[in-house]
């Protein structure tokens, strides 16, 4: 080997491994032949056909379209929320004998069973191309590739949402998307709906404490936020939340260190999980939990155990380890395999099913509705999407079909063994009573009680000082009656929270314009 190639060598290896993606993913030691969508030989990619030397491109100039057309369409339309992300592949092992006495579910019924899952990290108000060290709530959601189909498990960073019903969700992601005329973030905005809502202050004060900020995907855990329901091979049902513990432990940065991050490495999340399973040692791993309810502590609960904006205590309802998710393969290509990546709660199996939680029985609907929207009918019918198990049913052609299941009928009842039901999957049964009408959630329910204890019992005397000073940056950006108001809603928490915030404020309202301009929008949200 000559010198210069090992000199070489040596940069390429002290360099960081994603800095390598062209060495490590160049497509061969020798250059290709170039075709186009149609698989024709291409012999000129630099000129376009032209009439003469300075003459009008002619229209026939297959391979300029071709070109054109597929750039025009390149792009899908982000998601309205959780837009950028990244992800990676691995497996989940079953660790538990528990098997069918808590669940149908066939991943969990069998000690030392694998199970192929896609995992995609991502930010819950975030923008393609955002920062990844920005305030906010971040989603880990795993699809299980079962073999009685994928079961699609979204999770979110904190315990909590900020909100119980979903009618209230657009205007919740509205508030903290940019105005339509200056296609600036609105702090005025933001604060005047969270404040409105007092359920917010629960899943505020835990944004906007050290675990708003997690150092990267690996360190942090990822909760359902959602109850489901399980149901047993002798028919007992229960009612579950899902955790999923990092194995790493938890870390979080400080506000600054985000702001510096944001400026330096917008991907700074992103470059960490990439690295670390490109590295292949120490892969990252979490550990899948439940906590379990039964129909009767349901009924005697003092909280609803399906408002989306309370944990269940865990002195009460202790943690049941289920198995181990260990990421172990980057993917091929991101856009087909993260950015297609479709996820949607209606994607069960038998043994898991929707319990009366209204957030989860919305999300049914809106994740099925919105994958439609950005990929298309047959989007279950990508590769990334596709369950292990054959799909027989009646849907037929559509956008990109890719699998049309040949000539079998497509209709129900048939006489030419078509697919057909089975009883033994029929979902439970339950009783329903009480008049149709729009109740609110929130009558007779405290708002406050679980923030407090959060504050006053978990949070250090250092921490309560962070949050106060947390929440004190963004506030000093609203108009003084929206500030009030927070004000308002936080002295039911604690009074001391009131005074740090009230204290902070002092130190960092903007008092000009010009003192106001130079705090940008992330230094807001931070």
């Amino acid at each position: 080997m000559s010198s210069g190639s090992t000199n070489e060598d040596l940069l390429l290896s002290n360099r960081d491994i994603s800095a390598n993606q062209l060495q490590t993913y160049r497509s061969n030691n020798e250059p290709t032949l170039m075709t186009s969508s149609s698989g024709m030989p291409i012999g000129d990619k630099i000129c376009s056909l032209t009439a003469g030397l300075h003459g009008p491109i002619v229209l026939h100039d297959a391979c300029l379209l071709d070109e054109i057309g597929q750039f025009n369409e390149e792009k899908i339309p982000e998601r309205c929320s959780y837009a950028k992300g990244s992800g990676a592949f691995g497996t989940f092992q079953c660790t538990t004998d528990l098997g069918s006495s808590i669940t149908r579910a066939h991943f969990l019924d069998t000690r030392d069973k694998q199970t192929r899952v896609a995992v995609r990290f991502s930010r819950f108000t975030s923008e393609l191309g955002s920062a990844d060290t920005v305030r906010d709530i971040r989603g880990m959601s795993i699809k299980f590739y079962t073999d009685c189909g994928n079961f699609d498990l979204i999770c979110n960073h904190l315990p909590v949402f900020f909100i119980r019903d979903p009618i209230l969700y657009p205007s919740l992601v509205h508030a903290q998307k940019r105005n339509p005329v200056t296609n600036l973030f609105d702090y005025d905005a933001y604060w005047d709906f969270l404040t409105l809502r007092p359920e917010t202050m629960h899943c505020l004060i835990l944004l906007y404490s050290h675990r708003g900020l997690p150092n990267g995907y690996r360190y942090m855990n990822g909760y359902s936020v959602n109850t489901y329901k399980f149901l047993s091979s002798e028919d007992r049902v229960s009612y579950v939340r899902f955790h999923v513990k990092s194995n790493q432990g938890i870390s979080s940065i400080d506000s600054t260190k985000a702001l510096v991050l944001a400026g330096m490495d917008s991907d700074y999340a992103t470059r960490d999980l990439y690295n670390t399973i490109c590295a292949n040692k120490e892969l990252p791993s979490w550990t899948l939990c439940i906590q379990q309810m039964n129909e009767e502590e349901m009924k005697i609960s003092s909280f609803d155990p399906f408002d989306t904006t309370k944990v269940w205590p865990k002195l009460d309802y202790p943690l049941i380890p289920l198995g181990t998710i260990t990421l172990n393969r980057l993917p091929a290509n991101h856009f087909s395999e993260i950015e297609q990546l479709a996820y949607s709660p209606a994607n069960l199996v038998p043994g898991i099913e929707v319990s009366p939680d209204k957030m989860l029985q919305a999300r049914i609907f809106a994740y099925s509705d919105a994958q439609r929207y950005r990929l298309g009918k047959n989007y279950a019918q990508l590769p990334v999407n596709r369950p292990l198990n054959p799909i027989t049913n009646n849907y037929r052609n559509g956008h990109m079909c890719l699998n049309n299941q040949n000539g079998a009928p497509n209709y129900f009842p048939n006489s030419f063994h078509g697919a057909t039901t089975s009883s033994h999957f029929k979902e439970s049964t339950y009783p329903v009573e009480g008049n149709v009408a729009r109740y609110e959630c929130s009558n007779g329910i405290d708002d406050f009680h679980q923030a407090q204890r959060f504050y006053r019992e978990v949070l250090s005397a250092d921490e309560r000082l962070m949050l106060a000073r947390n929440l004190a940056k963004s506030l000093a950006l609203t108009q003084q009656f929206i500030c009030k108001r927070a004000l308002e809603n936080f002295s039911h928490i604690d009074q001391d929270l009131t005074k740090d915030i009230e204290h902070f404020l002092s130190l960092q309202r903007p008092t000009t314009m010009e003192d106001r301009s130079i705090q940008t929008d992330f230094e807001g949200k931070i």
